[in-house]
């Protein structure tokens, strides 16, 4: 502005001094002047002719002269009236400007500082529109998005871990505590069965199995107490699935075997895998009535979750199904719908396969029955007792279409 205004300035007064008007003045004055004594001399038509033409060009000159002056000073304030508008069309162009972009950044850094806030809390982020702003402030949103996730995620599995430390502590008490009069309990009961009247017989039977009872329920806690440990090995599941089906389901319903022929072997502890696949196939033998139908499969598996190559042992029967307010919670400790259960057999499962480094999932239909998944690494993990890789239900059930069954070779155990 000030350049402007020193520009505008000098132009005004300077060109009055170039223009010249002054001296066009005087000299059309003394040319008129001596046109005049040379036309009283006297001269010839030639002459005149030239005389008239320097008259008609010295008037000229002066009218140019004088339309100069007249423009030169108005010139000058046009000039800074020019300047002045577009000084203040520049103000206002660079104010808007810069709103707009003090707009386009503060509202995604508010936005930003917020959610900054929101993650320490805990708190999940809200799902509200992006204000407009830099194409990097949306990577920043989708990069705190799943930073947001990922720390969800791992508070959840931090959560679990503790969680299931305290269930697997709570148990090795509980069988602890079971255990030790259990053993004597068990040899005065034998010897009351030996000594026993008629009249006791029942009573002392009654002893008996709810001594046997609660030895199975030190077990099972003593066994959820515990991860798998010992050297591992390569396991067939395709075996593993036959021996389960040959020994668990009874003779009133129809076992299925279906093993697909390049399933590959999985690094692991063969009696913890079939401890769990039993407890699954308790479940599943209890809920289906006589005729019923109870199929294990056993195939390749690509999951998300469970990088490399995994084998997916899936347990499917057609017994009632499980309501979907309760199907979430089956993995839970002491969760059960059975009258004398512990509510410790899924646990156990889930337990074991995550020990392994791999997934579980489950299906169900209320009156079509309920399936059963367990997704496993073919390397394996490993059982690092307090590690488990995944922690809540709802991360551990994989894409249903990411599975690419192979061709099936099926075998029915009567």
């Amino acid at each position: 502005m000030l350049l402007t205004l020193l520009w505008v300035g000098t132009v005004t007064r300077a060109l009055p001094l170039m223009s010249g008007s002054g001296a066009w003045e005087r000299a059309a004055a003394t040319g008129e002047r001596a046109l005049a004594l040379a036309r009283g001399r006297g001269s010839d038509p030639a002459a005149a002719r030239a005389y008239d033409a320097h008259e008609q060009e010295l008037r000229r000159s002066l009218e140019l002269a004088r339309r100069y002056s007249f423009v030169a000073p108005r010139a000058g304030r046009v000039l800074l009236a020019t300047g002045v508008i577009g000084v203040a069309l520049l103000i206002v162009g660079t104010s808007r400007v810069a709103g707009h972009l003090s707009r386009q950044l503060s509202r995604p850094l508010d936005q930003l500082v917020r959610w900054t806030a929101l993650v320490q809390a805990g708190q999940p982020l809200p799902d509200e529109p992006e204000p407009r702003g830099a194409p990097e402030f949306r990577t920043l949103r989708q990069r705190m998005r799943t930073m947001s996730r990922e720390l969800a995620e791992g508070r959840a599995r931090a959560l679990e871990a503790e969680r299931a430390e305290a269930f697997r502590e709570t148990a090795r008490r509980v069988a602890h505590e079971l255990k030790n009069p259990l053993t004597p309990i068990r040899f005065a009961v034998e010897r009351l069965r030996r000594d026993a009247t008629p009249a006791q017989a029942e009573a002392v039977e009654v002893l008996a199995a709810e001594t046997a009872r609660l030895e199975a329920m030190a077990r099972s806690f003593a066994q959820f107490g515990r991860l798998p440990d010992g050297p591992a090995a390569d396991v067939d599941l395709g075996d593993l699935a036959r021996w389960a089906v040959a020994t668990s389901v009874p003779e009133q319903l129809e076992g299925r075997v279906e093993v697909a022929d390049d399933v590959p072997l999985v690094h692991g502890h063969y009696d913890a895998l079939a401890r769990a696949l039993n407890n699954v196939l308790l479940n599943a033998v209890e809920a289906c009535a006589p005729g019923g139908r109870v199929t294990v499969r056993v195939q390749r598996a690509r999951c998300p979750a469970v990088p490399g190559d995994a084998v997916e042992l899936a347990v499917h029967d057609t017994g009632v199904g499980i309501a979907p307010e309760l199907l979430a919670r089956i993995w839970d400790p002491y969760v059960t719908q059975k009258a004398h259960g512990t509510g410790l057999g899924l646990a156990i499962a889930r337990q074991t396969v995550q020990a392994h480094g791999g997934i579980v999932d489950a299906v169900s239909a209320v009156g079509r029955g309920t399936e059963v998944r367990f997704i496993l690494p073919v390397g394996g993990a490993g059982a690092t007792p307090g590690r488990l890789p995944s922690a809540d239900p709802r991360h551990d059930a994989p894409a249903r279409d990411a599975a690419v069954p192979p061709p099936l070779a099926t075998r029915t155990i009567a």
